[in-house]
């Protein structure tokens, strides 16, 4: 009876100290209450005890966080809806504002968080057009907003060190990626009147510079081909003369059969002259 005594007296002692003892780990802080209230807090690493029965304790992890949202729809200053994906990193500041604000219920903290931020993004995205949200500095649009967004978050104990745009999107369906599409169409039509200019131009210059070889071939050509038939001529009028200058007769016997054939080309000539006509000369039959 007695040694049933002594092992539940040594069971409640172990019972009790270890309902009076807890371990913050390195990285998280501890927060102290008593009946609800408050006691201590920012308790770091290390084993601490407290009050059994009368007192709580609750660790948290004050380590950097990714804070995950949906996709938000906004409005730039045009008036066109884009689709932003984005995720914060955020930590907790002060363990007895979270713990007052969220009871300690980080999905209560997160829900509470992502309108301040969502509200803070809507500001800088409506005073800017949708070129500038796309393909502008998402560092420095985040960075604008960051000390307010931090003035919201601190009602929740919480601190915000960085937020990260993922995506941007355009909604499908709308206005506006139609009107990206006609966009994009027209870049592309005046892209390829471009090409076909720059083409229609180059084959220009190629024509005209085979139109001025064509001309200067041609021109050499007739050059030479002048040299030769001068050459030729003045050969020929040099053989002839030699050759006419041996028989002065036979020279104006040629000279008339050439008049004679030139005169009745074709056969249809009629030539009316006198008898005595030296141009009949060498058709008399007395010859």
């Amino acid at each position: 009876m007695r040694l049933n005594l002594w092992i539940a007296a040594a069971v409640a002692a172990v019972l009790l100290l270890m309902s009076s003892t807890y371990v913050v780990r390195e990285g998280h802080v501890g927060i102290v209450l008593n009946l609800g209230r408050v006691v201590r807090a920012d308790v770091g690493p290390g084993l601490h005890f407290k009050w059994p029965l009368v007192e709580t304790a609750h660790v948290y992890d004050e380590r950097l966080q990714v804070l995950d949202a949906e996709p938000e729809r906004y409005l730039t200053s045009e008036k066109k809806d884009v689709s932003v994906d984005f995720f914060s990193i955020g930590k907790i500041e002060d363990v007895t504002t979270f713990y007052r604000a969220t009871g300690g219920d980080e999905t209560i903290a997160v829900a509470r968080l992502a309108p301040i931020i969502k509200d803070s993004l809507r500001n800088e995205i409506n005073s800017r057009t949708l070129q500038q949200v796309v393909s502008g500095d998402r560092n420095q649009m985040v960075a604008q907003q960051l000390d307010a967004i931090n003035r919201g978050a601190a009602t929740l104990g919480i601190r915000i060190v960085d937020i990260r745009i993922k995506r941007i999107d355009l909604p499908p369906g709308g206005e506006v990626i139609e009107q990206v599409y006609r966009r994009m169409r027209a870049q592309r039509h005046q892209v390829a009147a471009q090409l076909r200019a720059e083409g229609e131009e180059l084959s220009q210059q190629i024509r005209s510079e085979a139109d001025r070889q064509r001309r200067v071939i041609l021109a050499e050509a007739e050059r030479d081909a002048q040299k030769l038939r001068g050459e030729g001529d003045a050969e020929a009028t040099r053989i002839y003369a030699d050759a006419y200058g041996r028989d002065a007769a036979f020279y104006a016997f040629h000279r008339s059969l050439e008049s004679y054939r030139k005169a009745f080309d074709g056969g249809n000539a009629a030539i009316v002259l006198d008898e005595d006509d030296p141009f009949l000369e060498y058709l008399r039959d007395d010859r």
